[in-house]
């Protein structure tokens, strides 16, 4: 039988400026089994995404002085980042700014204020781990 010290821990590289959206939606998906990893800006995003391989990113796309599209595209362009999921969170709720996401190489959209079942519900769908649903 599977042990929890067996199960893999997916890595979640969370791109966002907002200390209080971070610390919130961090938590909740710390309390989930995730090993989360933060980045507040697009370079230290960058670097990041390569020295930790993470299993999935959340890209917050309002990102202060960066731009969350600019940087997603950074990390597509990059040897390690052709693979990653990547989910753009974001305040702008249209579909053609879900269109602009997608284009920008997201694989998916989520608006905010963050919907946290239906994200878990993306997340586990992009990293396929079950093992973290309640």
């Amino acid at each position: 039988m599977k042990s929890v010290a067996d199960t893999p821990t997916a890595r979640i590289l969370m791109v966002e400026d907002n200390q209080l959206n971070r610390d919130m939606l961090g938590r909740r998906l710390t309390r989930r089994g995730f090993d989360m990893i933060y980045a507040i800006d697009g370079a230290t995003a960058l670097e990041a995404a390569e020295s930790e391989c993470p299993d999935l990113i959340l890209m917050d796309i309002g990102l202060g002085e960066d731009n969350g599209l600019e940087v997603t595209q950074h990390i597509r362009a990059r040897h390690f980042g052709g693979s990653i999921p990547i989910i753009a969170l974001t305040a702008h709720a249209t579909a053609a700014d879900r269109e602009k996401c997608l284009a920008f190489g997201c694989n998916d959209f989520e608006t905010k204020p963050i919907e946290f079942e239906r994200l878990l519900g993306k997340v586990l769908s992009y990293i396929d781990m079950g093992e973290f649903r309640e």
